[in-house]
């Protein structure tokens, strides 16, 4: 409870990042030996969605790590180098990382991840018409399919309530038809409403 206060009182109940006071949450900063203030920052759910790469990227958005990258808190300094790094080709950012300095630790530790060598774009789980997918949304099956393993046959047309996301596989979804779990190709889905 300690840090929890500690990273309310640095952040003074606000994105580190961005500034932004709505549903502002802990975010550890990978990798982590132990969880303490420093290698946590306080972040909204749209910075929070942008670094974990389940949402694309605002370039405006981020213009906020220009302030953000001086911060005192060694987590904040290594998420700004790790964003930084993803928009360097937007010359705002390339200058800013060529001003930014990190210690030996720090920089050790923004490069551990491997982030930082990936470019700003972001995979997204998408359906056949090229709609983003979020967990929670309802689907339909635009196609008949038969399930391995099973005698079930999960008609076009049938919609699929609550999907979950695949996470490491964009083209895949899990839902439910008939009360059975099944895992669901993206391309044979249409995002309902």
């Amino acid at each position: 409870m300690a840090m929890e206060q500690d990273l309310q009182q640095r952040s003074e109940g606000r994105c580190e990042l961005c500034a932004s006071g709505d549903d502002v949450r802990i975010h550890e900063v990978p990798p982590q030996d132990q969880r303490h203030a420093d290698n946590c920052i306080m972040a909204c759910a749209k910075c929070l969605a942008q670094l974990g790469k389940r949402e694309e990227l605002d370039r405006r958005h981020w213009s906020c790590l220009t302030t953000a990258m001086w911060s005192e808190a060694p987590g904040v300094q290594v998420v700004s180098w790790r964003m930084l790094n993803r928009l360097r080709e937007d010359s705002w950012a390339s200058e800013a990382l060529e001003m930014m300095y990190l210690d030996e630790a720090s920089m050790a530790w923004a490069r551990a991840t491997g982030d930082h060598e990936n470019d700003s774009s972001v995979t997204l789980h998408r359906d056949c018409n090229g709609q983003a997918l979020q967990s929670g949304d309802s689907v339909v099956l635009i196609k008949s399919l038969d399930v391995k393993g099973s005698t079930l046959n999960a008609r076009m047309g049938t919609v699929v309530k609550n999907i979950r996301l695949v996470d490491d596989d964009t083209t895949h979804i899990e839902g439910r038809i008939e009360g059975q779990v099944i895992v669901i190709l993206t391309k044979f889905v249409r995002k309902q409403g």
